[in-house]
């Protein structure tokens, strides 16, 4: 008798260590916690500065001082919904990693587009050839009030002005309901990187489309509101801004010597849809939608 209550004795005891183990394995999911990766994709809108704009060539070196530039989305619709033409709006995506509880580094592509605008009333001022062009043809400008007409002279980066950046980010848990299946966060982040440019130049009746190049480098902070739908799908807004400096964006594609450079300040917002994945489950199915 003594040796059977030992026995169960013994058997409850290793069941209850069990048990133990197993709650202490149990852990709920947290969009913010180590081991978890997360991606997204969506959409932006921004805005620029004034800048310096200088231009460089065969028989030119002049800037056009104070010009304005815009963005340039997509007016229709079905530009946002096909699949085939996600990449022509301008568009954000992500994939990111969380190496310490609210702590994540993360890979970013930002396509923007930078449009020099028309009738722009700019202050011209360096050297063009006379007769290379039919319109600035006095040779040396000093600080030219001028208003640019498109039909002669355009630049653009609308094929995309693209930010290549790696982030650090903060994340703050804001809120969360009770059975854990929505829940807000707040996000901060630095980012720095570099910029591709797809570029179109027109100037001195010569028309070069889709020049790309490695123009230069950028720098950006970013604070997003992240919305979060059953452990594994969130929503989220973002603004975003920094600083860009394009050192030297290529303009001819027959002439490595020619090229654009400026500095100046964007701003952005973008909205996003994208998901976590849990790379290190602590349970049976802590990778698995809890519907």
């Amino acid at each position: 008798m003594k040796v059977i209550t030992a026995l169960l004795l013994i058997c409850m005891t290793l069941n209850f260590n069990v048990n133990a183990q197993v709650k202490k394995k149990k852990k709920a999911k947290t969009s913010y916690a180590k081991g978890t990766m997360f991606g997204y994709w969506g959409y932006n809108r921004s805005a620029y500065t004034k800048s310096n704009l200088r231009f460089v060539g065969e028989g030119y070196d002049f800037t056009l001082k104070q010009s304005k530039a815009s963005d340039n989305p997509s007016t229709k619709f079905k530009e946002y919904m096909d699949l085939g033409n996600l990449t022509v709006p301008q568009f954000n995506a992500r994939v990111g990693y969380y190496f310490k509880d609210k702590w994540a580094i993360s890979f970013g592509y930002d396509h923007m587009k930078y449009l020099f605008n028309d009738r722009n009333q700019v202050l011209l001022d360096g050297f063009i050839r006379p007769g290379l062009d039919t319109v600035w043809t006095e040779g040396n400008y000093n600080d030219k009030q001028v208003t640019t007409n498109r039909e002669n002279f355009h630049y653009e980066n609308s094929n995309g002005l693209n930010y290549l950046h790696f982030e650090i980010m903060r994340s703050q848990n804001l809120y969360r309901t009770k059975n854990k299946k929505f829940g807000v966060t707040g996000n901060v982040g630095l980012g720095l990187g570099s910029l591709l440019s797809f570029n179109d130049f027109d100037f001195a009746q010569q028309k070069d489309m889709v020049t790309i190049s490695m123009s230069g480098y950028a720098a950006s902070a970013h604070l997003g509101l992240r919305l979060e739908f059953f452990n594994h799908f969130f929503l989220q807004g973002e603004m975003s801004g920094g600083f860009m400096h394009q050192v030297k964006v290529k303009t001819r594609s027959n002439d490595l010597k020619a090229y654009a450079s400026q500095k100046y300040g964007y701003a952005m917002g973008q909205v996003v849809a994208g998901f976590f994945l849990y790379l290190k489950p602590t349970n049976g199915c802590d990778d698995c939608p809890k519907w």
